[in-house]
């Protein structure tokens, strides 16, 4: 297949085309629209089922249905849309479907505005919804990638059975770039064990998210969390670069990461010793790749697009074995690299003066 130049929300909204999404449910909010306005086109050419519905909820609800029948659904909204969806959201979780939701993220809180942004992490990986769970979400920093991880996404949500999020941020839904599409895939006609597809000639079949007797329902929960257990164990995943020698390790995801990596590029140019963490995965967090670091690194600095919400959970991975810094930019405000290069600096001064290790920041540069 050959490379085309493409938009980052119809890249993902084509991706999952080929992927054999059979049924769309949206509505319409910036910056995620292009993707709704692409298969609002694409799908009825293929015979597949599009409904813009009149609300966030309304949709989260389809999709809901929809995957109760074992079709391959998706939906996507932006921070608003995804605070409207968390009730139909946990009951997906809690019926063990699977389903695929794109969150483009904008600024917030409240309405905001439309400028790229990553203040979704909290709403999509500390559970996405009321009750004991969490999704998989996945975090594409590039238009490929992006394609790469709404096609992961499905066969994660199926072989899973559950909610699989991919989180992009504004700036990576709207810009441009070479990417490469895959071949369409051929899904055949095998309905899932489980789905609701009538009961002539078979046991009746039960999909629910209510149990009443609170013991039945610590056993669903317990089930559930046995599950998470499985998929933080497995479904880790993460990049890196220039981490073998790293002692200062700047850690980032999406868009973020991109200027992370400038500024990572531009420190080693200057002989400094750091290298870049970019989170794949951020439910489960690739905690073990990050442990696997702490004892090399003297330091870790998490930029985002936000007041600092991904920092906690790096502090927890790294468990007080390593100094943990942040450095961010809000409402949408974009992170340049000579700001993350001079946090860098920053965060090399506070250990210094902290007198946290003996080791020295700098590598001879030859």
């Amino acid at each position: 297949m050959a490379r085309e130049l493409l938009k980052g929300n119809e890249a993902i909204a084509e991706a999952a085309v080929r992927a054999g999404l059979d049924a769309y449910f949206g509505y319409p909010i910036t910056p995620q629209t292009e993707l709704l306005e692409y298969l609002a086109r694409r799908m009825p050419e293929l015979g597949r089922a599009f409904v813009q519905a009149e609300s966030e909820v309304a949709a989260i609800n389809m999709v809901f249905g929809a995957a109760c029948a074992g079709k391959r659904v998706m939906t996507s909204s932006s921070g608003p849309g995804m605070s409207l969806m968390q009730e139909g959201l946990s009951y997906i979780a809690g019926a063990e479907l699977p389903a695929v939701v794109v969150d483009v993220m904008r600024g917030g809180p409240g309405l905001g505005n439309i400028a790229a942004c990553q203040s979704d992490y909290f709403q999509v990986t500390r559970s996405a919804g009321h009750g004991d769970f969490r999704p998989l979400v996945l975090a594409p920093a590039t238009v490929q990638e992006a394609i790469d991880l709404t096609q992961l996404a499905f066969d994660l949500a199926e072989r899973y059975r559950m909610l699989v999020i991919l989180l992009v941020d504004g700036n990576l839904g709207q810009m441009m770039e070479p990417a490469e599409l895959p071949p369409f895939r051929d899904q055949g006609s095998v309905t899932a064990p489980w789905a609701l597809s009538g009961a002539e000639g078979r046991a009746a079949r039960l999909i629910t998210s209510i149990y009443l007797q609170p013991e039945a329902l610590e056993r669903h929960n317990l089930a559930l969390q046995a599950k998470l257990t499985v998929i933080a164990e497995r479904e880790q995943r993460s990049a890196g670069m220039w981490l073998e020698d790293a002692e200062l390790v700047v850690v980032a995801f999406g868009s973020a990461a991109r200027v992370a990596q400038n500024a990572v590029e531009a420190a080693r140019a200057r002989g400094l010793a750091a290298g870049l963490f970019r989170p794949i995965t951020l439910s489960p967090l690739p905690v073990r790749h990050l442990a696997r670091l702490s004892p090399r690194a003297r330091a870790f600095l998490v930029i985002e697009m936000n007041a600092g919400q991904m920092v906690d959970d790096v502090r927890l991975a790294i468990a007080g074995r390593a100094p943990v810094r942040f450095h961010g930019r809000m409402g949408g405000v974009e992170l340049l690299p000579d700001e993350v290069l001079q946090a860098m600096h920053h965060t090399i001064g506070d250990i210094r003066v902290s007198g946290n290790g003996s080791r020295s920041f700098h590598r001879e540069v030859r």
